[in-house]
């Protein structure tokens, strides 16, 4: 992105000589002209949406079912996947809320619990702020019960803070739920092996970077 001065340009810098390690969904807005652009990335094909009205969403997969089926083993209508159910759970909110989507109400959507295949809200490794800790694996599609792993960040901006390179961010994931390795460790002891390695990951208050003193 800092090499580039366009779109197009950043597409090109991503597709050449790329690994195809990750065919996913890369998301990129042009502060000065108002367009977004989707550059779905594999290693022997890839495709660059772009737009000045709408939406594009990612969930960690491609949404092109082309690159899907040839370069990847994902599905793409199982909701017990995680990626599957984010992308579904993205597209919900996404029309739910067009047209008047804002930094407050991005954090919202970033916090956002709806199980898409429970069908309520339940934080698990299926939900946009994942909790794969709180997910007890029976349903197929997360990794393994209980995985101290997930969301553990959040990040939004908007054109005008862009412009003044500065960001909403909050540490231990988007919503209130924090982590506490100790008492994890204690309620899931298959894990003692990471002890002294899983770290606090105390719920943080969503604060602006860089802070005005810095500047």
């Amino acid at each position: 992105m800092q090499y580039a001065d366009s779109i197009d340009e950043w597409a090109n810098i991503l597709i050449k000589n790329n690994s195809g390690a990750y065919a996913n969904s890369w998301l990129l807005g042009d502060i000065r002209t108002g367009e977004i652009a989707c550059l779905e990335l594999g290693l022997k094909h890839h495709s660059l949406d772009k737009k000045k009205n709408g939406y594009f969403a990612g969930s960690n997969v491609t949404a092109n079912t082309k690159i899907l089926r040839l370069e990847t083993q994902g599905t793409w209508d199982d909701v017990r996947d995680p990626c599957v159910a984010r992308r579904v759970r993205w597209d919900q909110l996404m029309k739910a809320h067009y047209g008047r989507i804002d930094v407050a109400l991005a954090k919202q959507m970033l916090a956002d619990h709806y199980d898409v295949y429970l069908q309520k809200e339940q934080p698990s490794g299926r939900t946009i702020c994942g909790h794969y800790d709180l997910d007890d694996g029976s349903v197929p599609g997360v990794m393994s019960a209980y995985r101290p792993s997930g969301a553990f960040d959040g990040k939004v901006v908007d054109s005008d803070m862009a412009k003044n390179w500065r960001l909403w961010a909050r540490w231990g994931s988007s919503c209130d739920i924090g982590f506490d390795a100790a008492g994890f460790l204690e309620k899931h002891p298959q894990y003692n092996w990471l002890k002294g390695y899983l770290a606090d990951l105390p719920a943080r208050p969503w604060t602006v970077f860089p802070s005005e003193r810095r500047q």
